[in-house]
């Protein structure tokens, strides 16, 4: 055949067929001759089965689950902060109440009857932990418990490992990880490897999940300015590994032996926005509640206020005069930007004041600008009375908390 008649046979229209999913003549094919293609396989799932994809027909017949919801620590309008069955963090400055807030949703758990497991890596010590719940209401029988309350203080990788594989048979309620700045180096892994951290996540935490336990892990803000915004220290591969919710912790009070104090709880990370859907939305962590611990008395009495529009100009520190001289520019600001070139301020200060001030504006007079003066930036209330949370746990929603699964006895009790 000369050139010519190849070209010829090229410009000719193609006639040759294909073969469908079951490897049958098909009727939309460009199937080259002497070739045939590779059917999908047929794997019992029905007509579009294939092992290879989920069987979304399947869940649709069967019903769409509701998305997951946070199921621990209850604020005082019902909702809670903590998913089960999912890797949640809690992060902040030293002693700024994340072992606090920790500890107040264990003892919720324990004074339910849940199994509690707290994994002790920061060396807060076995007595006062348990000194701890005590003051927290959890009854002493309850400690005393193995079968409901285990406390591990691991000194090495081989103890700490012995002590997830117990819990993955076990299955706790609720585990306290205090903290991933100790669980890394524990484990001879660097806090700011990716791959090192992933390796932690999947040693430690995530079996604790898949067990269907809320897991509260602790971790530190780090030191640098420009990093404190993104979330704690180390590698960004420790937001990607929260499941559940990521809960920065930012003191308002301080906390004192004999008085107590207070810190808010802004989001981070919510996957599953169970719990954003229940706070306002200002700024880019709104704020999820304003958890306060009132130590005046023999017992620790704390509770977790709902949050409140506003709040987050109270977390920001911005200064009332800020607000006035916002109030005072006519016409009024109307982005960063502006407020830079008017007011003469650096970026930080311009976008906090900005966005406390619009906070401010629309809780106290939604499109009114003559009446939104600035008497002052918002106090926080005092604390609630009662110990504990102010709200008792719904029972049915506590025991989305239970996996599934069986084993030799009855898990997350």
């Amino acid at each position: 055949m000369t050139t010519r008649d190849h070209a010829a046979q090229a410009d000719r229209p193609r006639t040759e067929t294909h073969t469908d999913h079951r490897g049958t003549p098909g009727e939309h094919g460009i199937e080259t001759a002497g070739q045939e293609c590779s059917p999908v396989p047929d794997t019992g799932g029905g007509e579009h089965g294939n092992s290879l994809y989920a069987d979304v027909a399947a869940l649709l017949d069967g019903g769409l689950a509701e998305p997951p919801a946070p199921v621990l620590l209850h604020r005082s309008d019902g909702h809670a902060l903590f998913y089960a069955g999912q890797v949640n963090l809690l992060f902040g400055d030293p002693e700024s109440g994340k072992t606090l807030v920790a500890q107040a949703a264990a003892a919720e758990a324990l004074r339910a009857s849940r199994r509690v497991l707290f994994v002790d890596i920061d060396h807060n010590g076995l007595n006062a932990t348990v000194c701890r719940f005590l003051d927290m209401a959890v009854p002493e029988d309850t400690l005393r418990d193995p079968h409901v309350f285990r406390y591990a203080e691991p000194e090495d990788k081989a103890h700490l490992v012995a002590v997830i594989a117990d819990a993955r048979q076990w299955r706790p309620a609720v585990a306290v990880v205090d903290s991933v700045g100790e669980l890394l180096p524990l484990l001879r892994l660097s806090s700011n490897s990716p791959d090192e951290f992933t390796l932690a996540h999947t040693a430690v935490l995530k079996p604790l999940a898949l067990a269907g336990t809320a897991v509260i892990a602790i971790d530190h803000l780090p030191k640098n300015t420009e990093n404190r915004a993104n979330g704690p220290t180390g590698t960004v591969a420790k937001r990607r590994a929260v499941g559940g919710v990521s809960l920065r912790v930012t003191v308002n009070e301080t906390f004192t032996p004999g008085t107590g104090g207070s810190a808010f709880l802004t989001i981070n990370k919510d996957r599953h926005g169970g719990l954003r859907r229940h706070c306002p939305q200002e700024g880019r962590e709104p704020t999820a509640g304003l958890f306060t611990l009132d130590s005046s008395s023999h017992d620790l009495h704390w509770s977790v206020k709902a949050p409140q529009l506003g709040d987050a100009a109270t977390i920001v520190g911005v200064p009332t005069s800020d607000l006035a001289e916002l109030d005072a520019l006519d016409p009024p600001p109307t982005s960063v930007r502006e407020v830079k070139e008017r007011l003469r301020w650096r970026s930080e200060r311009a976008s906090d004041a900005l966005r406390a001030w619009r906070s401010h504006r629309s809780r106290t007079f939604p499109g009114n600008r003559e009446h939104a003066t600035t008497p002052g930036v918002p106090r926080s209330p005092p604390p609630l009375s009662g110990t504990g949370n102010t709200t008792t746990p719904n029972p049915e929603e506590m025991s989305c908390i239970d996996s599934p699964q069986p084993t030799t006895e009855e898990g997350n009790t």
